[in-house]
């Protein structure tokens, strides 16, 4: 594959029944944008895609709704009257294109009385592909139809109501008809597409250290990512109908705190380990963090000569850290001192910006080992793994970035995710898939909060010179549509209107 429409992505979000949405259909490209005022359903849309991209990775369906506010109930369509049973429910879908054409998954869930995948249906090719319905209300199960095309035209198969079934297809599915791998096609193909999502919601007061405790690995965060935390590769819910049988990565008692350890190097969906994970990307690819200190230039007022990551002093705080008096606009509020770093390579040297040639020149940041940038943790905010990160600001010394306004904050981290990929941050894409064949979608959800106009349209500026590279994709809200006038290859969507 050496063209971007053979990377399976995500062009189209139908939101049929959700929340205040009937019958929308929004058309995604390389770099979307909704806009709308208040109520629009910007935010909707994206819980809508979490939701898909959620199920996509293997997740249940309660772990799939759980960050929505109100619960499964609140993603019903206001006035939509229950049936004799007392069912209500909703409805999205999308269309992923790529090498197997455009392949179309729908589903229609019920979030009342009790949460279950009550249809789904899948297709390609011109055929339907799979087909699931709800025949015994009395079982936690669905009957499933796939297409064979073989000497019985359908094979049928109950299939968990808490699963996406699409992802269920490959350990069910033997391929050895034209019909068979036609369907393994196009499940894959969809699975991969929803995996390659990540949800960047960087949390200035969680980076900080002022919002609480965070739960481990990022999960139970307000707009966790998608495709993260205790997912299943395309297929890994087992060949079991079972609810929840086999899911490959499930968390155990165990399995929680493997998964915070290792994702420690790789950055969660509020960010509050950025100073961990750009200890890490300073080290692995300097070009990169030369156009990342170039972007963070533009987006801050007064000088910008790097950024790096120091050992942070045991019993400083990132507030005392660093040269006093350097220019910050804001007190700085941070968190407990990490526990002191481990291994070598945390004493990153001093990348400048100094020879950057622009983000076309910046080379693909490898899935490398993460030496260094872990340890053991106390407390949050941007001082946790025993590293923090300092901004050189030439004659005026250095600052703790956690200094930085909100909206530099904000900047930082969003940047951080557009110039780097799925080995930098804390997601599952599809490893059975070589990465030069995915491209990974970034919703940000608000992406221009406490930004002026300037850093908005830098930031989305810098989103358009890495969506040409093919390898990512970004979808996201902003109050100011304007950001991404005269700006190539951005599409805006006006909700409301």
């Amino acid at each position: 594959m050496n063209s971007d429409s053979e990377r399976p992505a995500v062009t189209e979000l139908r939101l049929s029944a959700f929340k205040a949405h009937r019958g929308v259909v929004l058309p995604l490209g390389p770099l979307t944008l909704l806009s709308g005022g208040s109520g629009s359903g910007k935010s909707s849309a994206l819980q809508a895609y979490e939701i898909l991209a959620r199920l996509g990775s293997g997740q249940s369906l309660a772990r799939a709704v759980r960050d929505v506010a109100g619960g499964p109930s609140a993603c019903v369509p206001a006035g939509a009257r229950p049936d004799d049973q007392g069912r209500r429910g909703f409805r999205i879908g999308c269309t992923v294109s790529g090498p197997a054409g455009p392949v179309s998954l729908d589903l229609a869930v019920q979030a009342e009385p009790e949460l279950r995948i009550v249809g789904e249906r899948l297709t390609g090719g011109g055929e339907t592909l799979l087909t699931t319905a709800l025949t015994d209300p009395d079982r936690p199960a669905v009957q499933a139809a796939w297409h064979t095309a073989g000497a019985t035209p359908v094979t049928r198969a109950p299939l968990p109501d808490d699963r996406l079934g699409t992802s269920l297809l490959p350990l069910r599915v033997a391929g050895k008809t034209a019909g068979q791998r036609l369907v393994l096609a196009a499940a894959e193909q969809v699975v991969v597409a929803l995996r390659s999502a990540f949800v960047c919601d960087p949390r200035p007061e969680v980076m900080r250290g002022t919002g609480g405790a965070r739960a481990a690995g990022g999960a139970g965060l307000p707009g966790a990512t998608g495709a993260t935390g205790a997912t299943a590769s395309a297929g890994g819910a087992g060949g079991s109908a079972g609810r929840g049988s086999g899911v490959r990565g499930g968390r155990g008692k165990g399995a929680g705190k493997a998964r915070e350890g290792h994702d420690e190097g790789r950055l969660r969906s509020s960010c509050d380990n950025l100073p961990a994970v750009l200890a890490r990307t300073s080290q692995e690819c300097a070009r990169r963090h030369a156009v990342l200190v170039a972007a963070v230039r533009e987006a801050c007022v007064g000088p910008v000569d790097g950024l790096r990551a120091v050992p942070r002093q045991a019993g400083v705080t990132g507030a005392g850290a660093g040269a006093a008096g350097s220019g910050a606009r804001e007190s700085g509020v941070t968190g407990a001192t990490g526990a002191g770093a481990t291994g070598a390579g945390v004493t990153a040297s001093r990348m400048t910006a100094s020879g950057a040639t622009g983000a076309g020149a910046a080379a693909a940041v490898p899935a490398a080992g993460r030496g260094g940038t872990a340890g053991a943790q106390s407390g949050g905010g941007l001082g946790d793994a025993g590293v923090q990160v300092v901004l050189d600001r030439g004659v005026l010394g250095e600052m703790p970035v956690e200094q930085l306004g909100d909206g530099e904050l904000r900047f930082l981290a969003l940047a951080l995710v557009l110039l780097t990929g799925p080995g930098v941050l804390a997601m599952d894409p599809a490893g059975e898939i070589p990465s030069a064949h995915q491209q990974m979608t970034v919703m940000a959800d608000g992406m221009d909060r406490c930004m002026d106009r300037r850093q908005a349209r830098e930031l989305v500026s810098l989103a358009v010179r890495m969506a040409e590279r093919g390898h990512v994709r970004l979808l996201g809200t902003v109050r100011d549509p304007s950001v991404a006038e005269g700006l190539p290859g951005v599409q805006v969507l006006h909700l409301g209107a």
